[in-house]
């Protein structure tokens, strides 16, 4: 009987993984079996929802308001923040390194010592 139960737990992570779950978002057999990372059964849960919801291929039955859909990419959006430099990242006009030391060398000052 546990085999049976197990076998299943293991089809039903093939299926995941086929509907478009990253592998990487998938629990482990045992996770569930077991009971012990009962959270990364639940992640898996939520994102196979999330990705049923953002689909619309008629798998999803139930208020789809309740769930966040999965993100999708914006190829066009991406592409046009490239070519812009925030100004958050300030400006170099007149920056030199003049005065600058380097690490760990001392800095002696109109003393004469060299």
């Amino acid at each position: 009987m546990a085999f049976k139960q197990m076998e299943q737990i293991s089809q039903f992570l093939w299926a995941a993984e086929q509907y478009g779950i990253a592998p990487t978002d998938i629990f482990q057999t045992v996770d569930l079996w077991e009971g012990k990372n009962m959270a990364c059964v639940q992640r898996t849960l939520m994102n196979l929802r999330g990705l049923a919801v953002t689909k619309q291929d008629g798998l999803f039955v139930g208020d789809p308001n309740w769930f966040p859909k999965k993100s999708q990419e914006n190829r066009y959006k991406l592409k046009e923040g490239q070519n812009v430099i925030g100004l958050q990242m300030g400006t170099n006009q007149g920056a030199s390194q003049a005065g600058m030391t380097g690490c760990g060398s001392r800095q002696v000052m109109g003393t004469g010592l060299g």
